[in-house]
Order: structure tokens, then sequence, then C-alpha cells
């Protein structure tokens, strides 16, 4: 987490609750959630497309 201490995260949890409430919390943990699940899946992809073009000029 790098200089986030205990006490940062708990002031950001106890703002995030206060501004969107508690009904709303799951539903943006979840989104945020997904939205990452997403990202990774699609870099994993990049990655995955640039390993088989080098493999692909290797051969030649």
């Amino acid at each position: 987490m790098g200089s986030l201490g205990m006490g940062s995260l708990l002031l950001i949890v106890f703002v995030a609750l206060l501004i969107f409430g508690p009904s709303k919390l799951p539903q943006l943990g979840k989104a945020a959630g997904n939205t990452l699940r997403e990202f990774k899946n699609a870099t994993k992809g990049l990655a995955d497309d640039d390993d088989s073009k080098e493999k692909k000029e290797e051969t030649k």
C-alpha cells in the first residue's frame, strides 16, 4: 500500500460511507472488482498477443 497507513485507510472508508451511504458501497465494490478483472484480462490478452508475435518472428 505504500505510504497509506491504517488511519488513512479508515478515513477513506469513513468518507466513502458518508458520501455514498452503506447501501451503495457493496455495489461500488462489485463494480470496481469487475472493472479490475476486465482490465487484467485485457492486459493478459495483449501480453499473449505480443508473445505469439515474437514466437512467429523467431521461427522465420
